[in-house]
């Protein structure tokens, strides 16, 4: 049985990818901030639910404290939790504004993730994902052909750059669990405006790699068609 937490994962990107690895047999944890969505999501799913806010150290604390106790390990941790912040061009962005997306999408995903790692380690193989971005690819953003070059995404897009970073960070210096990054595309969500591929598309490449066990490589980012690039 793999145990899987996904934060953010009572509604969009994370219900999707909590209902696939259910399907495949995955014991699935949601964590959600907001305690009666997320609930509501894990009954319908049949998953179990955790109240996680990846901004307050109290509630990962807390979050972890309940998987232990209820689980006893974890094999998958997915850090999906993010937010967009204002689509604002970088001259007329506040610090603030900044400093409010990378809250979520960056301190977030360092705050989960070192909190759960104990409990990551008493797993035979454990895998950590984070969900990243093309829009934070130096490529991408370059190339006139890809959706990734329309939009001026200062914070989220140099969230998802420091995201993938921290993942090859992570899988350089902790060689006992597997870090991977993956891009879901635009995938059409309420995240998104609903523009995009299907949601069940956007989550192939998170669900590809948290199936993989023990052939789960360590140090990629990659998106439904392969390797990603930067």
């Amino acid at each position: 049985m793999t145990i899987t937490l996904i934060t953010g994962g009572n509604k969009g990107l994370g219900r999707e990818i909590a209902r696939r690895l259910i399907a495949v047999g995955h014991t699935v944890w949601i964590g959600a901030r907001d305690a009666d969505r997320g609930k509501q999501a894990a009954a319908e799913l049949g998953a179990a639910f955790v109240q996680l806010d990846v901004t307050d150290d109290a509630s990962v604390a807390a979050a972890v404290e309940t998987v232990r106790e209820q689980a006893g390990r974890l094999d998958v941790l997915i850090n999906n939790a993010g937010i967009l912040g204002e689509v604002t061009p970088p001259d007329e962005m506040a610090v603030d504004q900044i400093r409010e997306v990378y809250e979520t999408n960056v301190f977030g995903v360092v705050r989960v993730t070192n909190a759960f790692l104990p409990v990551l380690r008493r797993a035979a193989e454990p895998s950590v994902i984070n969900v990243t971005s093309g829009v934070g690819s130096f490529t991408l953003i370059h190339d006139p052909d890809r959706v990734e070059s329309q939009y001026p995404l200062a914070a989220y897009g140099s969230s998802k750059t420091a995201v993938t970073m921290l993942t090859m960070q992570y899988a350089r210096t902790v060689p006992d669990v597997r870090f991977n990054a993956v891009d879901p595309g635009q995938t059409a969500t309420d995240f998104t405006g609903n523009l995009g591929h299907a949601v069940e598309e956007g989550a192939d490449a998170a669900v590809r790699v948290a199936t993989l066990g023990a052939q789960t490589p360590t140090g990629t980012v990659t998106d439904r068609d392969g390797t990603l690039p930067w």
